[in-house]
């Protein structure tokens, strides 16, 4: 691999692409049942069976248009638009841009201001323009193989998990465990009218493994979840809050046009380049940078 600016800058910008995955998709699936004992909450009835059958219709929709923006501290901010959907598996096309943090900066300095990602069964592919391909022989695209991410990050996090698992209900789902959880009252929200609802979930009452192992090795201890749902039992709007180690983690998501149909196809093979090949190469190399 011929790189003028070192294997070092490209395995960063690699590195960074990884991360922008997990901003990106940030909820994580679980086999547990939903929510705590209803003798256990001060939440009315009402309010989870409400949130019941938006979980239950926003699993069936199966896909959506979705506007997002997250900002995980002083590390990465991103806005990202795209359509997702949802079935056996995680597919979807985004665009992501970046917008501020420490490592949008080194990626500003390498170049590289957006990429343009697939999601498929076995991995996502991120496009990261012709200044990044000019490190990588030409080649616009890198794989990220889930099973090779989920090596990576040692079993723990499991943030492959998270991209293949990602879905509105999965909100939904977190909001379900918060002690107490508040109608807020009728808002609007894009143009339609919808009812907001919010609550504080503590780590420690998180039922889905996977997300409180993400939650409590991020140094997070309560997050705040807002959601907001339409007449149809459909998310519109979420918002989710909570303070990492490193700093304030805010995301923001907008979902529309439920249903629409969702088509991907994966990149030529010509123009791709594994992650696992550029770490393999950077570990034969590790003085070339």
């Amino acid at each position: 691999m011929k790189c003028t600016t070192g294997r070092g800058a490209v395995l960063a910008i690699a590195m960074a692409v990884a991360l922008t995955g997990t901003a990106a998709c940030t909820s994580s699936d679980s086999s547990e049942p939903s929510g705590k004992p209803t003798d256990a909450r001060r939440t009315p009835s009402a309010h989870l069976d409400t949130l019941r059958s938006a979980e239950r219709a926003t699993e069936r929709a199966a896909s959506a248009r979705v506007r997002t923006t997250t900002v995980m501290g002083s590390q990465l901010s991103i806005r990202a638009e795209g359509v997702l959907g949802w079935g056996d598996h995680l597919t979807g096309t985004a665009t992501i841009t970046y917008t501020g943090g420490t490592t949008a900066e080194t990626m500003r300095d390498l170049g590289v201001t957006s990429m343009r990602a697939r999601y498929l069964s076995d991995a996502y592919y991120a496009h990261l323009g012709d200044a990044f391909a000019r490190r990588i022989d030409g080649r616009h695209w890198l794989k990220y193989a889930y099973k090779d991410l989920e090596a990576l990050d040692g079993g723990g996090v499991g943030f492959a998990d998270q991209m293949r698992n990602t879905t509105p209900d999965e909100t939904v789902k977190l909001l379900m465990d918060a002690e107490e959880i508040r109608e807020v009252g009728e808002e609007s929200v894009d143009g339609q009218r919808v009812t907001h609802y919010s609550g504080t979930v503590r780590v420690q009452d998180v039922t889905d493994t996977l997300l409180k192992t993400q939650l409590q090795q991020a140094g997070v201890t309560s997050q705040t979840v807002d959601i907001w749902i339409d007449d149809r039992n459909l998310l519109v709007k979420k918002v989710e809050r909570g303070q990492m180690a490193t700093g304030r983690l805010t995301q923001t998501v907008h979902y529309s046009d439920y249903g629409v149909k969702v088509s991907v196809e994966r990149p030529p093979a010509a123009d791709t380049q594994d992650f696992r090949d550029l770490l393999s190469k950077k570990n034969g190399a590790a003085g070339d940078s």
